[in-house]
């Protein structure tokens, strides 16, 4: 099975209060990110983290954050990535990191980008974009512009769990048949 998950910020004190947080300190939020990940992810899994995986943490901390989560790690970067450049981060985590990523199964195409793109390749063909990046903020207003088929992965809108493909399918779907009623 495929995951994905976006904007963790595990290490970032303020992120509580920035995008309003429901966690009683930095550790409780930590806590509670790791149990959702553990309870849905196996180690068979891949999981796809799409940016901000950790903010001003060093190497030392994402390797132990790391070492607790389940399944096959994938990162895109993000704008918060700074511990990949730390000599003590063990960069054997991740399968691999990169900036952008794509990839087609069953005949549906993904791209993969921590920033919300406006037109994708495959946008027109029916290609799934998912993203991180916004937080919850303005949730509305970037699904009107972007479309049923672009999903925020991001923690804040997913309660603090990793999104899986199958839910991304039926989210895009649902999200399709809405648009049509709508119009």
């Amino acid at each position: 099975m495929k995951y994905f998950t976006a904007d963790t910020h595990f290490s970032h004190e303020k992120i509580l209060r920035l995008a309003n947080r429901p966690f009683k300190n930095l550790s409780d939020m930590e806590e509670v990110i790791v149990k959702n990940w553990n309870s849905k992810v196996t180690n068979s899994d891949d999981i796809y983290i799409i940016g901000d995986f950790m903010y001003r943490g060093n190497g030392h901390e994402a390797n132990r954050i790391l070492k607790r989560l389940k399944g096959r790690k994938c990162l895109i970067t993000g704008n918060h990535e700074q511990y990949l450049k730390d000599s003590t981060f063990d960069h054997s985590q991740f399968e691999w990191v990169k900036d952008y990523h794509s990839f087609k199964e069953n005949r549906q195409k993904y791209v993969l980008f921590h920033y919300p793109i406006l037109d994708w390749d495959g946008h027109y063909s029916g290609a799934i974009h998912l993203y991180g990046h916004v937080h919850g903020n303005d949730e509305k207003r970037f699904k009107s512009i972007l479309g049923p088929n672009a999903i925020n992965v991001g923690v804040d809108v997913n309660d603090f769990t990793p999104v899986s493909q199958v839910e991304i399918l039926k989210k895009v779907n649902y999200d399709q048949e809405k648009s049509q009623i709508d119009h």
